[in-house]
Protein backbone atom coordinates (compact mmCIF):
# COMPACT_ATOMS: atom_id res chain seq x y z
CA UNK A 1 0.00 0.00 0.00
CA UNK A 2 1.34 3.43 -0.94
CA UNK A 3 2.32 5.66 1.99
CA UNK A 4 -0.47 8.15 2.71
CA UNK A 5 0.39 11.68 3.85
CA UNK A 6 -1.58 14.79 4.79
CA UNK A 7 -0.89 18.15 3.14
CA UNK A 8 -2.93 21.30 3.73
CA UNK A 9 -6.27 19.64 4.34
CA UNK A 10 -5.96 16.62 2.04
CA UNK A 11 -4.83 13.01 2.41
CA UNK A 12 -2.92 11.73 -0.62
CA UNK A 13 -0.20 9.28 -1.69
CA UNK A 14 3.25 10.56 -0.77
CA UNK A 15 4.31 10.73 -4.41
CA UNK A 16 1.48 13.20 -5.12
CA UNK A 17 2.38 15.68 -2.37
CA UNK A 18 3.68 19.02 -3.67
CA UNK A 19 4.45 22.39 -2.10
CA UNK A 20 5.22 25.70 -3.87
CA UNK A 21 8.88 26.50 -4.44
CA UNK A 22 8.28 29.81 -2.63
CA UNK A 23 7.22 28.05 0.56
CA UNK A 24 9.30 29.61 3.32
CA UNK A 25 10.15 26.16 4.62
CA UNK A 26 11.93 25.49 1.31
CA UNK A 27 13.45 28.97 0.92
CA UNK A 28 14.41 29.79 4.52
CA UNK A 29 13.87 26.67 6.64
CA UNK A 30 11.17 28.79 8.29
CA UNK A 31 9.19 26.15 10.15
CA UNK A 32 9.13 23.62 12.96
CA UNK A 33 8.42 19.93 13.32
CA UNK A 34 7.73 17.04 15.69
CA UNK A 35 8.41 13.30 15.53
CA UNK A 36 5.98 11.15 17.52
CA UNK A 37 6.60 7.43 18.10
CA UNK A 38 3.55 5.20 17.76
CA UNK A 39 3.37 1.79 19.44
CA UNK A 40 0.53 -0.63 18.67
CA UNK A 41 -1.13 2.23 16.76
CA UNK A 42 -1.17 4.47 19.84
CA UNK A 43 0.89 7.71 19.81
CA UNK A 44 3.34 7.82 22.73
CA UNK A 45 3.20 10.95 24.88
CA UNK A 46 1.14 12.80 22.30
CA UNK A 47 0.17 15.63 24.65
CA UNK A 48 3.82 16.30 25.50
CA UNK A 49 4.81 16.33 21.82
CA UNK A 50 2.02 18.77 21.00
CA UNK A 51 3.09 20.96 23.90
CA UNK A 52 6.63 21.07 22.51
CA UNK A 53 5.25 21.83 19.05
CA UNK A 54 3.36 24.77 20.53
CA UNK A 55 6.52 26.00 22.25
CA UNK A 56 8.47 25.84 18.98
CA UNK A 57 5.71 27.70 17.13
CA UNK A 58 5.61 30.37 19.82
CA UNK A 59 9.38 30.76 19.60
CA UNK A 60 9.25 31.53 15.87
CA UNK A 61 6.12 33.71 16.24
CA UNK A 62 3.91 31.47 14.13
CA UNK A 63 0.31 30.92 15.20
CA UNK A 64 -0.64 27.28 15.61
CA UNK A 65 -2.93 26.44 12.67
CA UNK A 66 -4.69 23.65 14.59
CA UNK A 67 -5.93 22.99 18.10
CA UNK A 68 -4.45 20.14 20.14
CA UNK A 69 -7.66 18.17 19.56
CA UNK A 70 -7.32 18.66 15.80
CA UNK A 71 -3.66 17.64 15.86
CA UNK A 72 -4.53 14.54 17.89
CA UNK A 73 -7.30 13.58 15.48
CA UNK A 74 -5.02 14.14 12.49
CA UNK A 75 -2.22 12.10 14.05
CA UNK A 76 -4.51 9.15 14.70
CA UNK A 77 -5.99 9.42 11.21
CA UNK A 78 -2.59 9.30 9.51
CA UNK A 79 -1.70 6.25 11.62
CA UNK A 80 -4.95 4.55 10.62
CA UNK A 81 -4.29 5.21 6.91
CA UNK A 82 -0.81 3.65 6.97
CA UNK A 83 0.38 0.10 7.55
CA UNK A 84 2.17 -1.16 10.62
CA UNK A 85 1.40 -1.17 14.31
CA UNK A 86 4.57 0.78 15.19
CA UNK A 87 5.05 4.00 13.27
CA UNK A 88 6.89 7.30 13.42
CA UNK A 89 4.63 10.28 12.75
CA UNK A 90 6.26 13.44 11.42
CA UNK A 91 4.44 16.78 11.77
CA UNK A 92 5.72 19.92 10.04
CA UNK A 93 4.41 23.48 9.98
CA UNK A 94 5.99 26.22 7.88
CA UNK A 95 5.07 29.88 7.56
CA UNK A 96 3.72 29.16 4.09
CA UNK A 97 4.34 30.48 0.59
CA UNK A 98 5.17 34.13 -0.09
CA UNK A 99 7.50 36.24 -2.20
CA UNK A 100 11.06 35.86 -0.97
CA UNK A 101 11.76 38.40 1.75
CA UNK A 102 13.40 37.82 5.12
CA UNK A 103 10.66 39.69 6.98
CA UNK A 104 7.55 37.70 7.90
CA UNK A 105 4.89 37.97 5.17
CA UNK A 106 1.44 39.26 6.01
CA UNK A 107 -1.47 36.98 5.28
CA UNK A 108 0.54 33.86 4.37
CA UNK A 109 -1.24 30.60 5.14
CA UNK A 110 0.86 28.06 7.06
CA UNK A 111 1.76 24.83 5.30
CA UNK A 112 0.82 21.70 7.29
CA UNK A 113 2.42 18.39 6.40
CA UNK A 114 2.05 15.06 8.21
CA UNK A 115 3.44 11.65 7.29
CA UNK A 116 3.95 8.28 8.94
CA UNK A 117 6.85 5.90 8.43
CA UNK A 118 7.74 2.54 9.97
CA UNK A 119 9.20 3.08 13.44
CA UNK A 120 12.82 1.97 13.61
CA UNK A 121 14.03 1.39 17.18
CA UNK A 122 17.42 0.02 18.32
CA UNK A 123 18.19 -3.56 17.37
CA UNK A 124 18.69 -6.25 19.99
CA UNK A 125 22.41 -6.20 19.23
CA UNK A 126 22.58 -2.44 19.81
CA UNK A 127 20.76 -2.74 23.13
CA UNK A 128 22.92 -5.63 24.33
CA UNK A 129 26.28 -4.32 23.10
CA UNK A 130 25.83 -0.58 22.79
CA UNK A 131 26.90 1.72 19.98
CA UNK A 132 29.82 3.95 19.05
CA UNK A 133 29.90 7.75 19.12
CA UNK A 134 32.39 10.50 18.37
CA UNK A 135 32.77 13.93 19.93
CA UNK A 136 32.32 17.19 18.04
CA UNK A 137 32.17 20.90 18.67
CA UNK A 138 28.60 22.13 18.90
CA UNK A 139 28.64 24.83 16.22
CA UNK A 140 24.85 25.08 15.81
CA UNK A 141 22.80 28.23 16.43
CA UNK A 142 21.85 29.36 19.94
CA UNK A 143 18.19 28.33 19.87
CA UNK A 144 18.51 24.55 19.94
CA UNK A 145 15.41 24.41 22.14
CA UNK A 146 13.36 25.19 19.02
CA UNK A 147 12.62 22.06 16.96
CA UNK A 148 13.40 23.88 13.73
CA UNK A 149 13.36 22.29 10.29
CA UNK A 150 16.60 24.21 9.60
CA UNK A 151 18.78 21.23 10.51
CA UNK A 152 21.89 21.73 8.37
CA UNK A 153 24.15 21.87 11.43
CA UNK A 154 22.68 18.65 12.80
CA UNK A 155 23.01 16.98 9.39
CA UNK A 156 26.69 17.92 9.12
CA UNK A 157 27.37 16.61 12.62
CA UNK A 158 25.44 13.40 12.03
CA UNK A 159 27.36 12.85 8.79
CA UNK A 160 30.63 13.27 10.68
CA UNK A 161 29.50 10.43 12.94
CA UNK A 162 28.47 8.26 10.02
CA UNK A 163 31.77 8.88 8.23
CA UNK A 164 33.50 7.61 11.38
CA UNK A 165 31.32 4.50 11.48
CA UNK A 166 29.42 5.76 14.52
CA UNK A 167 25.76 6.16 15.44
CA UNK A 168 26.01 9.63 16.99
CA UNK A 169 28.11 12.74 17.49
CA UNK A 170 28.13 13.91 21.12
CA UNK A 171 28.49 17.66 21.27
CA UNK A 172 30.45 20.03 23.47
CA UNK A 173 30.26 23.81 23.59
CA UNK A 174 32.83 25.84 25.55
CA UNK A 175 33.96 22.74 27.43
CA UNK A 176 30.50 21.50 28.42
CA UNK A 177 28.19 18.78 27.15
CA UNK A 178 25.07 19.98 25.35
CA UNK A 179 23.45 17.05 23.51
CA UNK A 180 24.07 14.87 20.46
CA UNK A 181 23.25 15.58 16.81
CA UNK A 182 19.78 14.01 17.19
CA UNK A 183 19.61 12.87 20.82
CA UNK A 184 19.84 13.99 24.41
CA UNK A 185 22.74 12.62 26.48
CA UNK A 186 23.07 11.16 29.97
CA UNK A 187 26.27 10.08 31.68
CA UNK A 188 26.81 7.95 34.78
CA UNK A 189 29.51 8.87 37.29
CA UNK A 190 29.98 6.88 40.51
CA UNK A 191 26.57 5.30 39.96
CA UNK A 192 24.75 8.62 39.53
CA UNK A 193 22.94 9.36 36.26
CA UNK A 194 23.62 12.96 35.21
CA UNK A 195 22.25 15.04 32.36
CA UNK A 196 22.54 18.72 31.40
CA UNK A 197 19.61 20.98 32.30
CA UNK A 198 17.20 22.25 29.68
CA UNK A 199 18.32 25.51 28.12
CA UNK A 200 18.37 27.34 24.81
CA UNK A 201 21.30 25.08 23.84
CA UNK A 202 19.45 21.79 24.35
CA UNK A 203 16.27 20.40 22.79
CA UNK A 204 13.77 19.59 25.57
CA UNK A 205 13.51 15.88 24.82
CA UNK A 206 10.32 13.93 25.50
CA UNK A 207 12.35 10.75 26.16
CA UNK A 208 14.72 12.81 28.33
CA UNK A 209 11.73 13.64 30.54
CA UNK A 210 10.56 10.02 30.63
CA UNK A 211 14.01 8.80 31.72
CA UNK A 212 14.12 11.39 34.51
CA UNK A 213 10.63 10.33 35.65
CA UNK A 214 11.72 6.68 35.76
CA UNK A 215 14.89 7.51 37.68
CA UNK A 216 12.90 9.48 40.25
CA UNK A 217 10.10 6.90 40.55
CA UNK A 218 12.63 4.14 41.23
CA UNK A 219 14.77 6.23 43.61
CA UNK A 220 17.79 5.84 41.36
CA UNK A 221 20.46 8.49 42.04
CA UNK A 222 20.41 11.23 39.42
CA UNK A 223 21.32 14.87 38.93
CA UNK A 224 20.43 17.58 36.46
CA UNK A 225 23.49 19.81 36.18
CA UNK A 226 26.14 21.08 33.82
CA UNK A 227 28.44 18.29 32.62
CA UNK A 228 32.02 19.16 31.75
CA UNK A 229 33.76 17.51 28.83
CA UNK A 230 36.23 16.05 31.33
CA UNK A 231 33.38 14.41 33.29
CA UNK A 232 31.82 13.05 30.11
CA UNK A 233 35.10 11.49 28.97
CA UNK A 234 35.65 9.91 32.39
CA UNK A 235 32.06 8.61 32.68
CA UNK A 236 31.33 5.02 33.63
CA UNK A 237 28.38 5.02 31.23
CA UNK A 238 27.00 7.23 28.46
CA UNK A 239 23.43 7.00 27.14
CA UNK A 240 21.71 8.69 24.24
CA UNK A 241 17.93 9.17 24.32
CA UNK A 242 15.35 10.13 21.71
CA UNK A 243 11.92 9.12 20.44
CA UNK A 244 13.44 6.62 18.01
CA UNK A 245 16.60 5.59 19.92
CA UNK A 246 14.61 5.30 23.17
CA UNK A 247 17.47 4.72 25.68
CA UNK A 248 20.69 3.42 24.15
CA UNK A 249 24.14 2.89 25.68
CA UNK A 250 27.26 4.34 24.06
CA UNK A 251 30.03 1.83 24.71
CA UNK A 252 32.76 3.30 22.49
CA UNK A 253 33.49 7.03 22.51
CA UNK A 254 36.11 8.51 20.19
CA UNK A 255 37.47 5.00 19.67
CA UNK A 256 37.90 4.27 23.39
CA UNK A 257 35.70 1.99 25.52
CA UNK A 258 33.24 3.63 27.89
CA UNK A 259 33.55 1.92 31.27
CA UNK A 260 34.07 -1.75 30.54
CA UNK A 261 33.08 -1.38 26.89
CA UNK A 262 29.65 -2.90 27.49
CA UNK A 263 26.32 -1.37 28.62
CA UNK A 264 26.74 -0.64 32.32
CA UNK A 265 24.78 -1.72 35.36
CA UNK A 266 22.67 1.44 35.56
CA UNK A 267 21.73 1.15 31.90
CA UNK A 268 20.81 -2.50 32.39
CA UNK A 269 18.38 -1.36 35.06
CA UNK A 270 16.94 1.69 33.28
CA UNK A 271 16.37 0.01 29.90
CA UNK A 272 13.81 -2.61 31.07
CA UNK A 273 12.16 0.04 33.27
CA UNK A 274 11.77 2.24 30.20
CA UNK A 275 10.24 -0.63 28.22
CA UNK A 276 7.81 -1.38 31.05
CA UNK A 277 6.90 2.32 31.33
CA UNK A 278 6.20 2.37 27.61
CA UNK A 279 3.99 -0.74 27.81
CA UNK A 280 2.08 0.75 30.75
CA UNK A 281 1.39 3.98 28.87
CA UNK A 282 0.24 2.04 25.82
CA UNK A 283 -2.09 -0.15 27.90
CA UNK A 284 -3.67 2.96 29.37
CA UNK A 285 -4.07 4.51 25.90
CA UNK A 286 -5.63 1.40 24.35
Amino acid sequence: MSEVVYLNGEFMPLENARVPVLDRGFIFGDGVYEVIPVYSRNPFRLAEHLCRLQSSLDSIRLANPLTDAEWAKLTREIVARNEGDDQSVYLQVTRGAAMRDHAFPKGAKPTIFVMASPLSTPSRDQVENGVSAISATDFRWHRCDVKSIALLGNCLLRQMAQDAGCVEAILFRDGYLTEASASNVFIVCRGVAITPPKSHLVLPGITYDVVLEILAANTMPHEIREVSEQDARAAEEIWITSSTKEVLAVTTFDGKPVGGGKPGTVFRRIHPLYQEFKRKVMRQAA
